[in-house]
């Protein structure tokens, strides 16, 4: 029956630092938006998933979905060694300005890729619109500031980011950690 689904659980994190008691999971979809339309549709019939739904709903305090693109200029989703930490940093940025957004970011990710931390980096399609979410990866949280720090001594880096301040109304960073049964570790 699994196969029948077209989609791959990529991660699942819970909030270690930020808005905590939350859990975020990534799916990937093989065939977009008619894979979508498909697992929805089974999930829909399948008796199981809705009892989960109906017992789940009683320990949730909200839930969001978003159907998300990724970047193509940001590298491919690739399985990391070891214990990490990630950090997603979502934007909600201006109306208008997703274009701008991704030209400036296309050269911004070179300046972050020294220690391999770029996971992934999607923008909103349905759900909350003009949203951005940045997901990097750390060994540990003295790594991010080492890295983050580095960038900042890049020359060039600074300009990235004097381009991009500007197009966000809202941003939000929280540190996750890997679920034990993530594929994302």
């Amino acid at each position: 029956r699994k196969d029948e689904f077209k989609c791959d659980l990529v991660a699942s994190w819970t909030v270690q630092v930020g808005d905590l008691d939350q859990a975020l999971h990534l799916w990937r979809y093989t065939g977009g938006f008619t894979s979508i339309d498909k697992c929805n549709a089974l999930l829909a019939v399948d008796k199981v998933y809705q009892q989960l739904l109906q017992e789940r709903g009683n320990y949730l305090r909200s839930r969001h979905l978003q159907y998300l693109l990724a970047f193509s200029y940001w590298p491919p989703i690739e399985p990391r060694k070891g214990k990490n930490l990630y950090e997603i940093r979502s934007y909600s940025l201006k109306p208008g300005t997703m274009i701008e957004w991704g030209n400036n970011w296309a050269r911004a990710i070179n300046y972050r890729r020294n220690n391999d931390e770029p996971f992934a980096a999607f923008f909103s399609q349905i759900g909350r619109l003009y949203n951005v979410h940045h997901i990097w990866c750390y060994s540990s949280l003295q790594a991010r500031k080492e890295t983050r720090e580095s960038a900042w001594r890049s020359p060039g880096w600074d300009e990235c980011v004097a381009y991009t301040v500007p197009l966000i109304r809202e941003m939000h960073s929280r540190i996750l950690i890997p679920a034990s049964f993530s594929p994302t570790q």
